[in-house]
């Protein structure tokens, strides 16, 4: 399974949903609370080529989105494919 990183806040109802997705699947995640850790927003913002909203979701090196690009994934039946190894 590929690497997944998603920047978070603990504020976000969109950051719990996403995670809540990803942990229903069974995948581990490493997440950075850019509230907690304010330094990381920009380094997230670079990555996500200036999205500046949480949650922001990596899958190995591709970007995935929020919350909603994620749902959709799922939706259309591409996300377990996108995970995969």
């Amino acid at each position: 399974m590929k690497t997944v990183e998603i920047y978070t806040s603990p504020l976000c109802g969109f950051c719990h949903a996403a995670k809540r997705l990803l942990s229903q699947k069974g995948v581990e995640f490493t997440e950075f609370d850019v509230l907690a850790s304010p330094d990381r927003k920009p380094e997230m913002i670079k990555r996500a080529n200036g999205s500046r909203t949480v949650p922001q979701i990596f899958v190995g090196d591709d970007h995935v989105g929020g919350c909603d690009e994620l749902y959709e994934l799922e939706r259309a039946g591409k996300l377990d494919s996108l995970l995969a190894a």
